[in-house]
C-alpha cells in the first residue's frame, strides 16, 4: 500500500476525494477486470469517461467496497451486484426523499 493510499484510507472520505482505477482496485479488494463491469453496468461511473486515465470520486469507492462484500456473501456475478447497487441507491433516494416530506408536513397533535 503506498503512501496516498495509506493516507485516502485515514481521510474522511468526500465526493472530493478522487482515486485511479488501480487505487481503487487496492482499496476495494476487487479486480480490474471486475470493477470494468461494475462500471459497464452503470454501478459506478469514472468522473470522466472519455479519459484515458479514469478516476473516481470518493462515493465510488463506498459504493465498490460494498460490491465486495455482495459479491463474496452472496457469490454474485458483475451483473448481480450492479443491480444490488441500483437498488440499494435507489432506496437511499427514496428514504431521503420520505424525510424531506416528513419534515414539511405539519405536526400531528396527540
Amino acid at each position: 500500500m503506498t503512501h496516498d493510499t495509506r493516507h485516502a484510507e485515514a481521510e474522511w472520505l468526500t465526493e472530493d476525494c478522487e482515486f485511479s482505477l488501480e487505487e481503487l482496485v487496492e482499496l476495494s479488494g476487487l479486480p480490474e477486470t471486475e470493477l470494468r463491469e461494475l462500471v459497464d453496468y452503470g454501478a459506478i461511473a469514472p468522473v470522466d469517461a472519455a479519459s484515458s486515465q479514469w478516476v473516481f470520486s470518493g462515493r465510488c469507492l463506498t459504493v465498490v467496497r460494498a460490491a465486495h462484500r455482495l459479491r463474496g456473501g452472496f457469490e454474485l456475478e458483475a451483473h448481480g451486484v450492479a443491480l444490488v447497487m441500483s437498488l440499494l441507491e435507489r432506496i437511499r433516494e427514496l428514504e431521503a426523499q420520505l424525510e424531506i416530506v416528513r419534515a414539511q408536513a405539519p405536526r400531528r397533535i396527540r
